[in-house]
């Protein structure tokens, strides 16, 4: 699995993780402990991190090939950093802006909060 040197190489990580279901490639990018906080067609998603790897190694981000994530911005302030993501066709049809914080823990970057935006589009079963 790759180090996590620099804010943008987690980010794309995460990116990375949530496109093939990649386990491994998610529990490397998130702290532990990270929470991610948003809300879905109107449901409250306020959970561990662990739910959301669950989630997306049951069923990742690009079902048909269309999934889209760009890197909007990073800003980084010594140890800290926080980027912004806008994520296209996540399961298809649905659009979410994510903002991740970051810390740089022994020697890593780590994100520790995932906030979301429901853009747009449904989840499968909704």
């Amino acid at each position: 699995m790759p180090n996590c040197a620099s804010p943008e190489s987690t980010v794309q990580l995460y990116i990375d993780g949530v496109r093939t279901g990649s386990r491994e490639a998610l529990e490397t990018a998130f702290h532990a402990d990270a929470r991610m906080f948003g809300a879905l067609a109107g449901q409250r998603v306020d959970v561990a991190v662990s739910e959301l790897v669950a989630m997306v190694a049951a069923q990742p981000a690009d079902v048909d090939g269309t999934f889209k994530a760009t890197i909007r911005s990073i800003e980084t302030h010594g140890d800290v950093a926080v980027a912004v993501v806008d994520e296209e066709n996540f399961w298809g049809a649905v659009g979410f802006t994510d903002i991740f914080t970051l810390s740089l823990i022994e020697g890593s970057w780590q994100i520790v909060s995932k906030t979301f935006h429901h853009t747009g589009g449904l989840p499968p079963g909704a």
